[in-house]
């Protein structure tokens, strides 16, 4: 008996953004070995947590797939792309990163509603969120980093945003947790 629940499409689909996930870990952990080579060491403990993270939504992902009945294919990755050139480049790529990654999942629940598959659209809510959360926490790291000086930051300020990195909190606070008593 097929218990595949998913359609070739969203299959597909699902399969491809599994692997996009996993090439996003490969992204976080070459920048983390960069920032780390650069001698930002609180740098690239955040970004070794986000190379986790983004395994872990692979995982979520081939699980997903799984308990659907549909296959899973585990496929190559790209190779990440070439080290950033200073810290506000890093950021401006894990941003660029995390937007491509937004617009996949996007499609994803596009697909997911045309078909009528609530029980992927409802799965694919997860990361609708997450999405969001990821783009705000880049967008804030990149509004320090400007006000810092951007490219021409000294030092002294990487060396504090280095240091308040290393121990951050991994999600950003969203807009719908806001009420006019919490700001």
């Amino acid at each position: 008996m097929n218990t595949n629940r998913l359609s070739k499409t969203m299959s597909d689909g699902l399969n491809s953004q599994m692997t996009k996930e996993a090439a996003a870990a490969q992204i976080y952990l070459s920048y983390g070995a960069w920032a780390d080579s650069e001698g930002y060491g609180g740098i690239a403990n955040f970004l070794f947590r986000h190379a986790s993270e983004e395994r872990n939504h692979m995982m979520k992902f081939l699980e997903y797939i799984l308990k659907r009945g549909a296959k899973v294919k585990v496929e190559a990755i790209p190779a990440p792309p070439q080290d950033p050139t200073d810290i506000q480049d890093c950021f401006e790529k894990v941003f660029q990163s995390e937007i491509d990654n937004t617009n996949a999942i996007y499609k994803l629940v596009k697909i997911s509603f045309d078909e009528g598959d609530w029980a992927t659209w409802h799965f694919l809510q997860w990361f609708v969120k997450e999405q969001t959360e990821e783009e705000t926490l880049a967008m804030n790291l990149l509004d320090k980093i400007k006000i810092a000086g951007g490219k021409n930051a000294s030092g002294d300020v990487l060396y504090e945003l280095d240091r308040d990195l290393e121990k951050a909190p991994d999600e950003a606070s969203l807009a719908e947790t806001k009420t006019a008593e919490n700001p």
